[in-house]
């Protein structure tokens, strides 16, 4: 499908630093991480990856396979005015060869952002950071590609699908699956939820359609404390919005990527007042290299690198022994 897809959207895949990768989890929530996308024009697949030691992104994946990719932050890109795209696709994880994937990945992860390329330790180094330099690769086919020309999200997208029989029927014929609904409980306010509307301008909303695919977009935002919500400044069109469980995404990075920082909100996606709001359960903070020295980030990552070492060894031993 990619191949006969129009220039400008092969560019933008081609060309953005990152894209918001998400994934339905075992509960049916979303779950949304900005990664670095690898795509050449006319290939089959979009490729993200991860690192061995936080491989949630792949073992997601691998238990459902429906997964989505927005392109919606152009920072480094270098085009002009390139248009916001949503990727439904199908993902297929390859940790068959973990060696030939971290070759790969030093490769052509520095072809991509050669800023990267002062930042990364020396060879023996990497070796003791196994945890990050052993990747997965997540393959994404696209299934159904949405475009909105400029980022204008009050018009109709564009739609590329490869079952031509729907886009010619202007509707989705998939059968529509079981959502999940909102989890409700206990509100959970955290500080860096302040972030959202002055950092962060923008965030990245996921939820799962009713075809079983994830859904996202990126929308206005504004933090309510005391009202315990975060709203959603933004009425999209022919968006299959629906109360249930929702992801909330905010990152950043600057054009050469020598730093970028992220969490997300779990909560639930409800409709209060006429307007669209996530009631939040729980913030997670991501992998993050902010700005700083190299010393700062050490030690922001200290407990991180350790968990992911443990989690890493326990990854092997299963891919070693074929009890995946």
């Amino acid at each position: 499908m990619t191949a006969s897809l129009p220039e400008a959207v092969q560019a933008v895949f081609d060309r953005f630093i990152t894209t918001e990768y998400t994934t339905i989890d075992a509960a049916g929530r979303p779950i949304t991480w900005p990664v670095t996308p690898y795509y050449g024009p006319g290939d089959p697949c979009i490729d993200i990856t991860t690192g061995l030691g936080y491989p949630k992104k792949a073992n997601d994946a691998r238990r459902n396979p429906k997964v989505a990719l927005l392109f919606s932050d152009p920072t480094g890109c270098g085009l002009d005015g390139p248009p916001t795209v949503l990727v439904q696709g199908t993902a297929a994880v390859d940790d068959i060869n973990l060696e030939a994937n971290r070759i790969r990945y030093e490769k052509e992860s520095v072809e991509k952002l050669p800023a990267v390329k002062d930042m990364n330790p020396p060879d023996f180094m990497k070796r003791m950071l196994g945890w990050y330099y052993t990747r997965i690769y997540v393959h994404v086919r696209p299934e159904r590609v949405y475009v909105w020309e400029r980022g204008d999200l009050s018009a109709e997208p564009q739609l590329f699908d490869s079952h031509m029989e729907e886009v010619r029927s202007g509707h989705d014929e998939e059968p529509e699956r079981e959502q999940a609904p909102p989890e409700g409980g206990a509100l959970a306010w955290d500080e860096r939820l302040d972030e959202l509307g002055r950092l962060h301008k923008t965030a990245v909303v996921s939820f799962v359609a009713p075809d079983g695919f994830p859904f996202a977009l990126r929308v206005p935002v504004r933090v309510d404390q005391r009202g315990g919500v975060v709203w959603l400044d933004a009425d999209p069109t022919g968006v299959p919005l629906a109360p249930g469980l929702a992801c909330l995404t905010a990152h950043d990075h600057d054009e050469r990527f020598t730093y970028q920082r992220n969490f997300q909100l779990r909560g639930d996606l409800v409709n209060e007042q006429n307007a669209w709001a996530i009631r939040p359960h729980k913030l997670v903070g991501g992998f993050e290299l902010p700005p700083g020295s190299a010393l700062s980030r050490a030690k922001l990552n200290l407990g991180k690198a350790r968990r992911f070492r443990r989690i890493a060894k326990t990854e092997l031993d299963k891919i070693e022994s074929g009890s995946r």
